[in-house]
């Protein structure tokens, strides 16, 4: 390799690790979507539910099992020892009569055994309908956290957004602080203003310094929860996107909370799993019910048996000992201490307190339809005051500036014009992103995804 080529290839590398350092760098901001689905597939909260579903499908296989026969298969073997014995004795094992004048004998048993519930009440049935519902409403309860969560990361999301701008604002406030004090030193020297003057301007540039030091402070903070919330343990670099919004995103049409409140009645997985409460509530009353009718059962079995004190061999033992039954169980309740009438009456207690939930469950979804909607609304009304102010605001002390640099203003006028200008910038951004939240809050209760 020559040296051109040499110094051709050690560029092209140059540039390959920038490109790599630069996509590397952009990895670490994430957009709200990507946020989103790196939680639902990492949450442990969320796993922990996907194996409860899993543990449901498997009691609903076993529930199933319980309509068919059980078969089994038992053997004993046992040793019997009797150092007193002088002379031959007669000893029953397994059912049959023998004599032996061995002090060690041995006998074995083996059986091969069915049985199966013909009938219990239709009890087993409604198990198997009842673990169905059960399952259901497990799985509505990992639809429900996952809907927290991700209202979770889009209120953290907004507040960093949020935040980052008010960083900005702060951070533009603290170069002008540092600049009129440096025009103060000046106006100091010449004689323009007191030493107190000058002190104060030097304590509003202090005071602009640390509005930006607490402030990338919530910004770490929420940053700090957000990725609690992703899982992420590790120190590799987290950030966000940022988001493009105009007038036009922030003063969208508010769906009303009727609408969203109907749409979200039908969609909502806390909803639908209280109502499927009541329907579970509905078959646990027929199961209980089911404990006052008879049941009947199947039984068969097969047997063998040998033992060493015989005459005969011992497969001429389990030949002739080879046998067979078959039997059918009535089972009848007739005084069982009121054990199935207590639980009726707690099945159907069961049952009003579910509906007493299904309506607690739509209380509070109105609630937070309605929480939603006002925030959306007084917020994007105090957006539309917010500008005017903060216009007016912004003329203003550009002008107490221009002035107070010419000597026309004094200290107290330029801090009351610069506290008046934070307030409004501050009041827009917080009534911005309020608004793109909730609105979005309520389109995510309508069905829709989220985002911003």
């Amino acid at each position: 390799m020559n040296f051109m080529s040499y110094k051709n290839y050690l560029m092209y590398a140059a540039c390959v690790f920038q490109a790599l350092a630069v996509a590397g760098q952009d990895s670490t901001r994430w957009s709200l979507q990507e946020c989103i689905d790196y939680a639902i597939a990492h949450n442990i909260q969320l796993k922990q539910n996907k194996i409860t579903e899993e543990q449901g499908a498997a009691d609903l296989l076993q529930k199933k099992a319980e309509l068919f026969p059980s078969l089994s298969f038992s053997t004993t073997q046992a040793i019997d020892y009797r150092p007193l014995q002088k002379s031959e004795t007669s000893i029953v094992a397994n059912g049959i009569a023998n004599s032996s004048s061995n002090k060690l004998t041995e006998n074995g048993n083996y059986g091969l055994n069915a049985s199966w519930t013909v009938w219990d009440g239709g009890a087993n049935r409604k198990n198997i309908k009842a673990q169905k519902l059960q399952n259901q409403i497990s799985a509505l309860a990992t639809q429900t956290t996952a809907n927290s969560i991700q209202e979770q990361i889009a209120q953290l999301y907004v507040q960093i957004l949020y935040s980052k701008d008010a960083l900005d604002v702060n951070k533009a406030m603290e170069e002008t602080a540092k600049s009129q004090f440096e025009r103060g030193k000046e106006m100091f020297e010449q004689g323009q203003i007191s030493k107190a003057d000058l002190a104060q301007l030097e304590s509003q540039a202090a005071s602009a310094q640390y509005d930006c030091v607490a402030t990338q402070t919530q910004i770490d903070n929420y940053k700090r929860q957000l990725k609690e919330l992703l899982e992420i343990t590790d120190d590799r670099k987290f950030d966000i996107s940022g988001i493009g919004t105009n007038d036009e995103a922030t003063m969208q049409l508010i769906p009303s909370v009727n609408e969203v409140y109907q749409k979200a009645l039908n969609l909502r997985p806390e909803i639908q799993s209280s109502r499927l409460s009541i329907d579970a509530a509905d078959l646990d009353i027929d199961i209980a019910k089911a404990g006052y009718y008879p049941s009947i059962s199947l039984t068969a079995g097969i047997g063998d048996s040998h033992y060493s004190g015989s005459r005969e061999s011992a497969g001429e033992q389990m030949r002739q000992n080879l046998s067979a039954s078959a039997g059918v169980t009535l089972s009848i309740p007739i005084f069982d201490n009121k054990r199935n009438k207590t639980n009726v009456q707690k099945a159907r207690l069961n049952k009003m307190d579910s509906e007493l939930q299904l309506q607690d469950q739509q209380k509070k979804l109105y609630s937070t339809v309605e929480e939603y909607w006002l925030n959306a609304y007084n917020n994007q009304q105090k957006y539309v005051a917010a500008n005017a102010k903060l216009k007016s605001a912004q003329t203003s002390y550009e002008l107490l500036d221009e002035q107070f640099k010419n000597g026309l203003k004094n200290i107290v006028e330029l801090m009351n014009g610069r506290d008046e200008l934070m307030s409004a910038q501050q009041d827009r951004l917080q009534s911005k992103y309020n608004t793109l939240l909730h609105i979005q809050l309520l389109k995510f209760y309508q069905g829709e995804s989220i985002n911003l």
